[in-house]
């Protein structure tokens, strides 16, 4: 069965973890049988966007496998802009990316409105870390904005259950449930709140977390055959173009 990672990194991080290599990333997918994976680069993350997006660009042209997201910095929204239109235009990266924590930049703040309304204009998928409970603002925001679609990583965090009822109340607000934490039970509550199966996404925060951690997960929620094959990849493939089995 085909997988695809949606939330991966690729580079070092500023913890004591022996992880930055890409060697390490491909790695990590072969143990596990993981085919594509779309990672940000840690230094975009927590530190200098358009610095690290560009070396995740050469990064990119040479490991088939691995596609980016452009990570976007509201702070400083007109360049972001400009380089995320840079990015996409190398056909390796797939979508954007925005953590809320580095950038302090929480989801319902004008600069997060103001940013929205330009991924709106550019239509790619958005990776937004999300822990807490603004992740239950997203529905109000998407709906003015038909164009977006956003992939909530870590499913909300500590606040899965306000991610889950909010990815109920709007069909472009997707859940992947990536963390340390294995809180019993999220994916069921998911689905009992009426998330639907094309909602559902793979991702392992990898290399900061093995990927065994998400797998088991995923492996553990009651799916179908048919539906596993939804959240491993089938449902990545119809969300996003531009890399191989894409629609």
């Amino acid at each position: 069965m085909r997988i695809i990672d949606v939330h991966g990194h690729w580079g070092s991080w500023p913890f004591h973890l022996d992880v930055g290599d890409v060697a390490l990333n491909l790695e990590l997918m072969d143990r596990y049988g993981i085919d594509v994976q779309i990672v940000s680069a840690a230094e975009a993350v927590v530190y200098d966007a358009v610095a690290g997006n560009a070396k995740l660009a050469e990064v990119l042209q040479e490991q088939p496998r691995l596609f980016g997201y452009a990570v976007v910095n509201a702070n400083r929204l007109e360049r972001s802009a400009e380089d995320l239109r840079d990015c996409l235009t190398t056909e390796r990266f797939v979508g954007a990316k925005i953590h809320t924590t580095y950038p302090g930049v929480p989801i319902g703040s004008p600069l997060m409105a103001e940013t929205f309304d330009m991924l709106d204009e550019v239509g790619v998928p958005l990776l937004l870390h999300t822990w807490g409970d603004d992740v239950a603002r997203l529905p109000e925001m998407l709906e003015s904005r038909p164009n977006l679609k956003v992939i909530a990583g870590h499913a909300g965090g500590d606040a899965w259950r306000e991610a889950a009822k909010a990815a109920a109340e709007c069909d472009r607000l997707y859940l992947e449930h990536c963390r340390t934490v294995t809180d019993a039970g999220r994916i069921a509550y998911a689905r009992a709140q009426g998330v639907p199966m094309e909602q559902f996404l793979f991702g392992t925060d990898s290399t900061l977390i093995d990927p065994c951690i998400s797998l088991g997960v995923i492996r553990d929620a009651g799916f179908t055959e048919a539906e596993l094959e939804q959240v491993l990849s089938g449902n990545a493939e119809r969300l996003f173009r531009g890399f191989p089995g894409s629609g």
